[in-house]
């Protein structure tokens, strides 16, 4: 607690005749925050004295402070990338754009063949036959025929045997080509999962091995470009809030934080996704603003007094005045958020009444 009695002390003169101007700029977690306060003297010794009114006041209160930063992104179905046939031969068929494809169905055809749909996290580099030496192209191979049904060969494993070709034998003769237990690189496309076909680029009779369309993942997802500064807002797996421009609002999971691209205004910034905790709150929609609010600190149970409370020591630091003997009550700051502060202190209690400027 610092006092300010004396026979010269400005306070004992009242604190009419002091205008406090406090100007806060924050900089939010764990920037640092600077508090500038001024106190202006009256400028005319002769001037009549003017009235004295009561300062204004509030208590310290006691609760829970969040200090939250929004922003907007976009929902759309997220990264796409070029789908490239491996097939020799014709064009023959193409997926429709906005089309979804899943395991086993078709993704383009080529001489009036299918060339279906892979689960794997490489691409076929070789034909796959009799006597070939083992690798991970064949598990993924034998993972997706028995995810399909044919199992003949049995746990999926990187061995190439004769059950393993008859497997491939009943699955060509479901698909409608010949059976010949060998599977080419291009009989298939391999990827992660699901893809969505966001457009096509090829045209029937084109070459089958070329560029053909551009895909995506099929689960719609909010993409935030976060300027360097900000970064540390986003924590991969920590949630934030979301409302979607004609649609409803919901919670989502920050799943990633690309690196920094040069944006057209000069300033480097990150990609942040962020999937939908609840999908259906988007409904139908595609290519809309998204309000994203993220949570930059929070604190529970604390002691919070206006900003404007705070008075700037000549000592350094910061205190309070009690609006009830004047005394000033040393305090220190913590959290900012919307014009409140996180303050503690010896003597410093909830529902303590001090003077404040707003």
């Amino acid at each position: 607690m610092v006092d300010q009695d004396g026979p010269t002390s400005p306070r004992r003169r009242g604190r009419g005749r002091w205008l406090v101007v406090a100007l806060v700029v924050v900089a939010v977690l764990g920037t640092g925050s600077v508090v500038v306060l001024t106190r202006i003297a009256s400028n005319t010794a002769n001037a009549a004295p003017p009235k004295a009114e009561p300062p204004d006041t509030t208590e310290v209160r006691k609760g829970d402070l969040v200090d939250q930063q929004t922003v907007t992104g976009a929902l759309a179905y997220g990264t796409e990338w070029s789908l490239q046939g491996r097939k020799q031969g014709t064009v023959t068929g193409l997926s429709a754009s906005g089309a979804v494809v899943e395991r086993g169905q078709n993704v383009y055809s080529v001489d009036a063949k299918q060339i279906p749909l892979f689960y794997g996290y490489l691409p076929l580099y070789r034909d796959l036959q009799t006597d070939m030496t083992n690798g991970p192209d064949v598990k993924i191979v034998e993972e997706n025929l028995n995810a399909l049904g044919f199992d003949d060969f049995g746990e999926p494993d990187e061995k190439f045997t004769f059950w393993t070709a008859t497997a491939i034998k009943k699955w060509q003769k479901a698909l409608g080509v010949e059976q010949t237990g060998v599977l080419g690189v291009g009989d298939v496309v391999v990827q992660a999962g699901p893809i969505r076909i966001s457009s096509v680029s090829a045209q029937l009779g084109a070459p089958g091995a070329g560029d053909l369309m551009k895909v995506t993942g099929t689960q719609r997802v909010v993409t935030v470009d976060l300027e360097s500064s900000k970064l540390r807002l986003a924590k991969i797996g920590e949630k934030v809030e979301l409302t979607i421009t004609g649609g409803g609002t919901t919670t989502g999971t920050i799943a990633s934080v690309g690196k920094a691209v040069e944006g057209q205004d000069g300033k480097a910034k990150s990609p942040v996704t962020i999937t939908l905790d609840d999908p259906a709150a988007a409904g139908t929609l595609d290519s809309v603003s998204v309000s994203v609010v993220f949570t930059a600190g929070r604190k529970d149970g604390v002691l919070i007094v206006p900003v404007g409370a705070l008075l700037a020591l000549a000592e350094g630091g910061y205190a309070v005045e009690s609006a009830t003997g004047g005394e000033l009550v040393a305090v220190t700051t913590g959290l900012f958020s919307k014009g409140e502060v996180e303050v503690s202190g010896d003597g410093l209690t909830e529902g303590l009444r001090v003077v404040t400027t707003s």
